[in-house]
């Protein structure tokens, strides 16, 4: 059954492996360039807080843009291809094309056939996740100039670590299971793009919940200084120590800032403060990467299962 699975899916086998291998040579390049050129411009400090820092940073990314733009859509379109290509013709071409009538009715029990097929192609999956993760972790620390962003960047955070390899062993159980429904590969295709893209934003919103937020509280500035913390909500405080959302009586005039300008905003701010307003602000600490890590992972990992479980039963309840 294993030689089999090879012949089968070696096709999505090998382009993705050829994928995964013009993408290393890509963030290569970019990274052995771009070390070249960060020597050379780089001022003593970086990567750090300092302003030079921010300008090094933005151009770096000026200067790759394009790699930026690729890396920019890897967290939904990886998955979604892995699904759409690996999952969803798993069983939606053998119905589309009436080959399970022969490939089940061999000496190979339906069972078996699946348990090979999903254990085998899952795993290979989650080997390219990590590959992946590999890649892009190695990648990273080259355009640091302005500093680390990986917690509180969402697209970063979901192509490091074993996110990846999480999301890419959704996909495929949910395009899986959607061929086991549809009977169909197109359908099943569509299923699995809109459902990553879905379940992406759900994720990204319950990970407020992953644990209870930290709270501090500003004077002066409404900036918190790690740049890499994931925000969750703010408010005011006033003088008495009662939270509002919007502080509309404190006496201080707020203008409506024109264009790009900031001023107005600046001095409103700077009046509230000066009246003994603080400003609260609810966030998760970078600290806190690989317990959002571990918990988004197991999260898919109990999903993927539960809908290869399902489109196990499907199949061995309804094998024609």
């Amino acid at each position: 059954m294993i030689w089999v699975t090879w012949r089968q899916h070696r096709a999505q086998i090998l382009v993705t492996a050829a994928f995964l291998a013009l993408l290393g040579v890509l963030l290569l390049g970019s990274a052995v360039e771009a070390i070249r050129y960060v020597a050379g411009h780089a001022p003593p400090g970086c990567p750090g807080p300092a302003v030079a820092c921010g300008d090094l940073a933005a151009a770096l990314e000026r200067r790759y843009d394009a790699v930026y733009s690729v890396f920019g859509w890897m967290p939904l379109v990886a998955p979604a291809l892995i699904g759409a290509f690996w999952g969803a013709p798993l069983l939606g071409r053998e119905y589309e094309r009436g080959t399970h009538r022969l490939a089940w009715t061999q000496s190979v029990p339906v069972g078996r056939w699946l348990a090979v097929k999903l254990s085998v192609l899952g795993g290979a999956v989650v080997a390219g996740g990590l590959l992946l993760s590999l890649m892009v972790s190695l990648w990273r620390p080259v355009f640091r100039a302005g500093g680390d962003s990986t917690f509180g960047n969402i697209g970063v955070f979901n192509m490091v670590g074993v996110d990846p390899a999480a999301w890419w062993l959704y996909a495929f159980a949910l395009g899986t299971v959607a061929g086991s429904l549809f009977r169909r590969t197109l359908p099943a295709m569509a299923l699995v793009v809109a459902g990553v893209a879905v379940t992406m934003f759900t994720l990204f919103r319950l990970s407020h919940y992953y644990a209870e937020p930290a709270r501090t509280e500003l004077t002066g500035t409404v900036v918190l200084d790690d740049q890499d913390a994931r925000l969750v909500s703010a408010a005011w405080v006033e003088p008495s120590g009662r939270e509002v959302a919007d502080p509309s009586d404190s006496g201080c005039p707020r203008r409506v800032d024109a264009g790009q300008s900031s001023k107005n905003t600046e001095a409103w701010q700077a009046c509230l403060f000066g009246k003994g307003y603080r400003f609260a602000v609810y966030y998760h600490p970078p600290s806190r990467f690989w317990r959002f890590q571990w918990t988004e992972a197991g999260i898919l990992t109990l999903t993927s299962a539960a809908l290869g479980g399902l489109a196990v039963r499907r199949t061995l309840r309804r094998p024609g």
